[in-house]
């Protein structure tokens, strides 16, 4: 994998995974699409976002769908202004 930035501190939610148990997938297969830029089902205003935000230093978020339908969002949050980034949640849009 070819990340595009560190994730930080990665930490998942109650709903994403007992969804991702359901599914049989692993959070680290959303994680890696995620930082290598694969931002999933996001629409064009997020897209163009998420590649500002890789310059900028500021959150980006993806969205793709396990494979029993379920939606999982990655949000990667900023930490400062130097384009660190503090953490990562696996996440439902539920819980967020």
């Amino acid at each position: 994998m070819n990340a595009k930035f560190k994730p930080g501190t990665v930490v998942a939610t109650p709903g994403a995974i007992e969804a991702l148990a359901e599914s049989g997938q692993d959070a680290g297969f959303f994680l890696d699409k995620h930082l290598s830029g694969d931002w999933g089902e996001v629409d064009a205003d997020d897209q163009k976002a998420n590649d500002q935000a890789l310059i900028d230093g500021s959150r980006l978020l993806s969205s793709y769908r396990t494979l029993k339908g379920v939606v999982i969002w990655v949000l990667t949050e900023a930490e400062g202004d130097d384009g660190q980034r503090g953490s990562s949640c696996v996440t439902t849009p539920e819980e967020y």
